[in-house]
């Protein structure tokens, strides 16, 4: 199932002027110091991708989990990946439901380049 996006109307009355009161939030805190400013930029940014990914050690422990219940091996093709699937990719079935052990597999990248290519995202 493909990602929601937002329709134009949602973009023009939820989306934009939501990012411009952050913006003018940011600008008003960091009171002119740029860099204030860009460090206030990549916190928010940092933890709203938190809020979606998870934090890096979650995602590093989910890994090893799926690479000992997948027993080494690509979810898809059935070949096997490299130790503790380094170089592998944790695939969500549904994006918005997470990183969480029932939404992720683990394939390799040769399988993760074809699903993106049939899901038209690369």
């Amino acid at each position: 199932m493909p990602n929601r996006t937002l329709t134009a109307a949602e973009l023009a009355k939820l989306a934009r002027p939501l990012l411009a009161e952050i913006r003018d939030k940011l600008n008003g805190l960091s009171g002119g110091d740029s860099q204030l400013l860009f460090a206030l930029r990549r916190k928010i940014y940092k933890e709203l991708s938190f809020d979606e990914r998870g934090t890096p050690m979650k995602r590093k422990l989910l890994r090893a989990a799926k690479f000992a219940e997948q027993q080494g091996k690509c979810a898809l093709c059935g070949d096997a990946l490299e130790p503790m699937g380094k170089n592998a990719v944790l695939d969500r079935a549904e994006a918005m439901n997470g990183y969480v052990t029932q939404n992720v597999r683990l394939i390799c990248t040769k399988c993760d380049r074809r699903n993106q290519e049939s899901r038209n995202y690369s």
